[in-house]
């Protein structure tokens, strides 16, 4: 089967069992929020910390980003500046004024441009060998190619993880993912 079929299959499935995760959870984003701040206390300091603005059924990241936030990260989220191009992020606080972007995820009005140290990735499925699926445009598997050595960590529902996803070269591994039952890391 050709790669970009079967990828194209296994979004359609992860698309629908993200929508029964999504619709089943209650409390997931305040979960995720305490095991992402748990596992900070383990790593070395880090300063700019990249979340999302989540759109559909993406897990709820605003109740950690809040919690960054209050803990005195510097926080970004990205923004897509074209096709087939890498992300860049613009800083972020709660009172930040956003607007509509592409794709329906908010951005912030007034880009001020920062490099993360850490991405935290929406997705709509991951493996046990540390493979994300998102929706197939590629802005992330570019963006931690190109800022390397970022280290990425996913965040969705525990029940988005598969035993496997087809991947390419240019598919890049996460570190880890944060879900609402801890850290899942390959």
């Amino acid at each position: 089967m050709n790669i970009a079929v079967e990828k194209q299959a296994a979004r359609k499935v992860a698309m629908a069992q993200r929508k029964v995760a999504h619709n089943a959870a209650i409390g997931a984003g305040k979960a995720t929020a305490q095991h992402l701040l748990a596992w900070l206390e383990t790593q070395p300091k880090l300063t700019t910390i990249s979340g999302y603005m989540p759109i559909h059924t993406e897990l709820d990241i605003l109740p950690a980003m809040h919690a960054l936030h209050e803990r005195g990260y510097a926080l970004c989220v990205p923004v897509i500046m074209g096709k087939a191009m890498p992300l860049k992020f613009s800083a972020w606080t709660p009172d930040t004024k956003m607007v509509k972007g592409p794709f329906g995820a908010m951005v912030p009005e007034n880009a001020n441009w920062r490099c993360p140290e850490l991405l935290l990735c929406p997705m709509l499925a991951f493996d046990t060998v540390g493979q994300r699926m998102g929706y197939g445009g590629g802005f992330y598997d570019r963006t931690i190619a190109q800022l390397a050595p970022v280290r990425a960590l996913g965040f969705a529902y525990a029940a988005q993880q598969v035993k496997s996803l087809p991947s390419e070269p240019t598919d890049m591994p996460l570190e880890g993912v944060i879900t609402e039952t801890g850290l899942l890391s390959p």
